[in-house]
């Protein structure tokens, strides 16, 4: 990486605007990493956006250098450097920023010096593996968004061993009793006296989703790692460590949030 920016820093692409140069209201939300374009309209339309003290409510309005825009009170501006980061998260660490109980959560695994970043969803507490991080909350967005089903691949040890019915449910969805999971992907890793290893992957981010299709099924998780997320695999990252994601890596997820 060239400059002197911190590892799993990308300087802005965005070019630095003359005077008269103005930027569409929601687009300068997007770039500050608040919401998406479309989430940034519904704020504007809301009235929770102000620009230099007064509320907008005029989706094309422009700002220009000197303009002060805050939403919800909070004053904000375009991120200077977009981060894209992918922690091992360790099983025993909340996917928070802080937590009111004292445990430990990903913001202590964090380089130092960053700019604010978030994750990009969610892994329940005892769940490790993949974890995205950035500050591009456009990109974020979409990546969440249901419309566009990531496929998230986890690696699952399970009680017991599944037979050709419980494959078959897998792969058409299970009743987890609340809601019916969308159909999985499995493949069996290896299979041993009183447990089986199994793989799974799945477009839906439901919360312990993975964990409850098992249960469901009578094959409760004993450990659970997400391998991947979307095109970004866990590879031989250290548990608790992180890394930069590559140019590479980067283009395969904004082709991903743009199909």
């Amino acid at each position: 990486m060239q400059g002197d920016c911190p590892r799993g820093v990308h300087k802005s692409t965005v070019p630095a605007k003359n005077e008269s140069d103005g930027i569409r209201l929601n687009k300068y939300i997007a770039q500050a990493g608040i919401a998406s374009r479309r989430r940034a309209d519904d704020l504007i339309a809301y009235g929770k956006v102000r620009v230099n003290g007064k509320v907008v409510r005029e989706l094309g309005t422009m700002i220009v250098p000197g303009d002060r825009v805050d939403v919800s009170g909070t004053p904000i501006a375009p991120i200077e450097q977009t981060v894209y980061l992918v922690l091992h998260k360790p099983a025993g660490v909340m996917t928070t920023m802080r937590d009111p109980q004292g445990r430990r959560t990903v913001v202590e695994l964090l380089p130092k010096k960053l700019p604010r970043v978030v994750p990009v969803g969610r892994l329940d507490y005892d769940t490790a593996g993949v974890l995205l991080f950035t500050n591009d909350g456009h990109l974020a967005n979409k990546l969440l968004h249901p419309k566009f089903g990531v496929d998230k691949t986890y690696r699952a040890t399970i009680a017991g061993r599944l037979s050709p019915e419980d494959v078959r449910a897998l792969n058409a969805g299970v009743d987890v009793g609340n809601y019916t999971a969308a159909g999985a992907k499995v493949r069996v890793v290896s299979v041993r006296a009183a447990s089986s290893v199994v793989d799974v992957t799945i477009h839906e981010g439901r919360n312990r989703q993975v964990r409850d299709m098992f249960e469901a099924l009578g094959h409760p998780v004993q450990t659970l790692v997400r391998l991947r997320f979307g095109p970004i695999s866990l590879g031989d990252l250290g548990v608790g460590r992180t890394r930069e994601l590559t140019p590479r890596e980067l283009a395969a997820l904004q082709r991903v949030a743009a199909q």
